[in-house]
């Protein structure tokens, strides 16, 4: 009987922190829904999520509004939840999709999909192939001969951005002119373009639905994985397994939003600060507090200069480099 309550209530400990941050996250909709170069009163907001209110507002929130706030919501989170995956499979908190190199290889797989003039369908294949390659590049080359090293890592990742950054380049010299535009400000990560929310919030569901049963598993694989084999986890299966859903989870996002650095290196490393590291919570609080901060960024973006919109990539590189460079202080 006292296991039975000593499991509810470490169960009741874990859920009070996510109900917190799912309280912010609708907060954070709340305002990206309110704000913009039209703000909209709280009232007014309320009668046109009840189905009535003005034709404008109705439009402004339900055309406009509601389905940028929901595809930078999820957006966040599969970056979010990305960093957190790498984080624990690398046991090293910068790891990161940005800063390891996983969001150039998709954005230059999707530049060159989007040149050839292929579907949607097929970019976010081509975004998950070139993702793909630079995680199987950046951790082949890091793991020497034995686990992973954080000098290795970090240096084999800012090569390899490195080298993507320059492939970009290329892409951009020899694109059309009339697409530049709009190339340039997709690769800093723009909303604007993101189109139909629904593919990437279905990839947080069902991605977040597929890591949380492993999450015992995860705790033990994130103490070293000579640990994880000694207590019986098939160690090389999972890591794959993380590999490629680390890099799914990346290529989406990308193809929604472009290049949006950062999220994945503050969010799950400032939570485990915060709550601990156990991955049952971390992983979803990384989904929520991920999608809260970039739906925040995006209502900023949209407001700072408004009528004029910044991309949402300026606003998280503001707020991720003095965190990196923090974390690079701490890691000494």
């Amino acid at each position: 009987m006292s296991d039975a309550s000593g499991q509810a209530a470490s169960r009741g400990l874990r859920l009070r922190p996510l109900g917190w941050l799912a309280l912010a996250a609708l907060l954070s909709l709340a305002v990206s829904l309110a704000l913009g170069s039209v703000a909209i009163a709280p009232e007014a907001l309320l009668a046109v999520l009840g189905g009535g209110g003005d034709s404008l507002h109705q439009t402004l929130v339900l055309e406009l509004r509601l389905p940028r706030a929901l595809a930078a919501f999820g957006t966040g989170a599969l970056l979010a939840l990305a960093g957190a995956l790498m984080q624990i499979l690398l046991r090293n908190p910068l790891a990161d999709p940005y800063v390891l190199g996983l969001s150039g290889g998709a954005s230059v797989a999707a530049l060159a999909a989007m040149l050839a003039g292929l579907g949607v369908a097929l970019v976010t294949g081509a975004a998950f192939a070139g993702a793909l390659l630079s995680t199987l590049i950046v951790f082949g080359l890091a793991h020497g001969t034995g686990s992973w090293t954080p000098t290795r890592l970090l240096l084999t990742g800012v090569v390899m951005a490195a080298g993507w950054g320059a492939l970009i380049s290329f892409l951009l010299a020899v694109s059309p002119v009339e697409r530049l535009p709009g190339m340039l400000y997709w690769l800093m990560g723009d909303m604007a373009y993101a189109g139909s929310p629904w593919p990437v919030l279905g990839v947080a569901v069902v991605s977040l639905a597929v890591v949380m049963p492993l999450g015992r598993t995860l705790n033990v694989l994130a103490r070293g994985g000579l640990q994880a084999a000694a207590l019986g986890v098939a160690v090389r299966p999972l890591e794959w397994t993380l590999y490629l859903l680390a890099s799914l989870l990346t290529a989406v996002a990308v193809t929604t939003a472009g290049s949006v650095g950062f999220v994945g290196l503050m969010v799950p490393h400032m939570l485990r600060l915060r709550l601990g590291n156990d991955q049952r919570l971390i992983l979803p609080a990384s989904l929520l507090a991920g999608g809260t901060l970039l739906t925040l960024a995006d209502t900023l973006a949209r407001t700072l200069i408004a009528p004029q919109q910044l991309p949402v990539g300026v606003i998280t590189a503001l707020l991720g480099v003095p965190s990196f460079l923090y974390l690079l202080y701490r890691s000494r």
